[in-house]
């Protein structure tokens, strides 16, 4: 269905894309750690958010965003999306030839790095819901407990521009205040566009609370497999 390039050429554009402004965490990410990497960015803003969108609608436009972007002689994708990763990245990868990268919670080094044993991630509604994320969890929750929290509300606010609105503040504590009360010590971000509001987080939660997202390693993984396609630029 889609179609890849026939010669691997160093020199042509990364495509990144996301249901909204989220990725632009992940793209300033690898503007900093690739320098000399150009990048095509495609916000899917008229559909965001993909929380609250069913499998099926999710994976439709995950294919069609990959054509466009592939239309533009991309040699790398990198699905900047958390929600559109867990439901469409493997099958997308079945169609496609160039590397396909996505965004997954960071739970294994944040199981490696919690004291208490005790990890809080916080997800869209889709992302909660689906098994692949929930097997992901599984794979290395055996001596941690992990605690999944759906922040319905919370990328409309982003999109929106709206995060300085004391609504965004009283829907981030109720999200977070449960978390809390587990006592975790080690909060993941399962959302690129959650970054945004690490700020806010900080300020209600302990200083001693480790908060981790994902924009580095999926920038050392595109970087990885870049290097191992000789396509680093």
């Amino acid at each position: 269905m889609l179609q890849s390039l026939s010669v691997s050429q160093a020199h042509l554009p990364i495509g990144i894309f996301d249901s909204g402004v989220g990725g632009l965490s992940v793209a300033k990410c690898v503007q900093k750690l690739l320098p000399n990497e150009h990048i095509i960015y495609l916000a899917d803003s008229l559909h965001a958010p993909y929380g609250s969108k069913p499998q099926d609608f999710i994976q439709q436009r995950v294919d069609t965003l990959a054509k466009q972007l592939i239309a533009k002689n991309i040699k790398a994708l990198v699905i900047a999306c958390n929600t559109a990763t867990v439901n469409a990245i493997d099958e997308l990868r079945k169609k496609v030839a160039i590397p396909v990268i996505g965004v997954e919670p960071a739970i294994k080094p944040a199981a490696a790095r919690s004291k208490t044993k005790k990890v809080g991630i916080l997800v869209t509604e889709a992302t909660a819901r689906n098994q692949r994320f929930l097997n992901l969890v599984k794979r290395f929750s055996s001596n941690i407990e992990v605690f999944i929290q759906p922040c319905p509300g919370l990328v409309e606010l982003i999109e929106q521009g709206d995060i300085e609105q004391p609504k965004c503040d009283s829907l981030l504590r109720s999200f977070i205040q449960p978390l809390l009360e587990k006592d975790v010590d080690t909060l993941v971000l399962g959302c690129t566009h959650y970054p945004f509001l690490i700020d806010k987080i900080k300020n209600q939660v302990d200083q001693r609370l480790e908060i981790m997202e994902t924009a580095e390693p999926v920038t050392r993984e595109l970087q990885r497999q870049l290097a191992q396609r000789n396509l680093l630029a």
